[in-house]
């Protein structure tokens, strides 16, 4: 699939998180959301990442954000995340990657030599009339947070 850019509409979701809730990307309208795609919960990087929202949690929100991630991880493996690491957003499960394709985020890697599929970590400001105002494919997980407080001040 092919990146979204500035000014695109955001790709609706409708997906299962870590409680069994469904969410829709419907549920933010009228309000910025930050969709940050990861490859799979609790592993070094995937854990950096969220541990940089939950942390900036209440700094995000006063700008006016709310964040949610998604992964093909199912909603139990989310579930044991959240709780591992006292994470405080939504985590939101695509297994079969649809979503993350829809929005880029899922595409050709490589490691070691070997390509195969998965996913982009990418980071996607969605603005309050379900617009795109931002995008960050293949972004460090520690650029995340900064990256979407730099674009919410600009």
């Amino acid at each position: 699939m092919s990146q979204l850019r500035k000014g695109d509409n955001a790709p609706d979701f409708d997906l299962e998180d870590q409680n069994g809730n469904t969410v829709k990307l419907s549920d933010y309208s009228g309000n910025k959301l930050l969709v940050y795609f990861y490859p799979k919960a609790d592993t070094p990087g995937c854990t950096k990442q969220a541990c940089s929202v939950r942390d900036a949690r209440s700094e995000l929100s006063n700008s006016g954000l709310t964040v949610v991630g998604i992964s093909p991880d199912a909603p139990r493996k989310q579930k044991e995340f959240e709780e591992k690491y006292d994470l405080n957003f939504p985590l939101l499960s695509d297994t079969d990657h649809a979503i993350a394709g829809a929005y880029g985020a899922w595409g050709e890697k490589s490691m070691y030599g070997k390509k195969y599929q998965g996913i982009i970590r990418s980071s996607i400001l969605v603005d309050e009339n379900g617009k795109v105002a931002e995008t960050w494919y293949k972004v460090k997980p520690e650029e995340t947070v900064p990256k979407a407080m730099e674009a919410l001040k600009a």
